[in-house]
């Protein structure tokens, strides 16, 4: 089972009846770039963190630190109006939910999709 299926199964107890995901994409706390001085910094100071977007609002939901598919407590919710991007380099940085959050480019088009599904009516 690929992620995105993974992230998306996970997430269905956080949608309320008759809402529908639009995109989902995990993301780090931490900056992956303190690997270079030290990974036991990245693993004792990173949390994972899963987000979900829907056609009513963002949902920031907790992973945990070992796991980016797991989906436990809701920390944040944010109405769908947020933009997210538009993600660039490697690891895209941003605040606008809520926490400065770490996007890998692997899920650079599902914040790209979120956005895109911002602009249409």
């Amino acid at each position: 089972m690929a992620i995105r299926d993974k992230l998306r199964a996970n997430a269905q107890h956080l949608l309320q009846p008759g809402e529908t995901m639009q995109s989902v994409f995990a993301a780090q706390t931490a900056s992956p770039y303190w690997i270079l001085v030290s990974y036991w910094i990245v693993l004792f100071k990173n949390a994972y963190r899963v987000v979900v977007v829907t056609d009513r609002r963002i949902i920031v939901a907790k992973s945990g630190r070992a796991s980016t598919t797991r989906v436990n407590d809701v920390v944040r919710e944010l109405p769908r109006a947020t933009r997210i991007g538009p993600p660039t380099g490697m690891w895209y940085k941003t605040s606008t939910l809520g926490e400065r959050l770490y996007i890998h480019k692997r899920f650079h088009k599902d914040v790209a999709a979120a956005d895109a599904a911002l602009a249409t009516p």
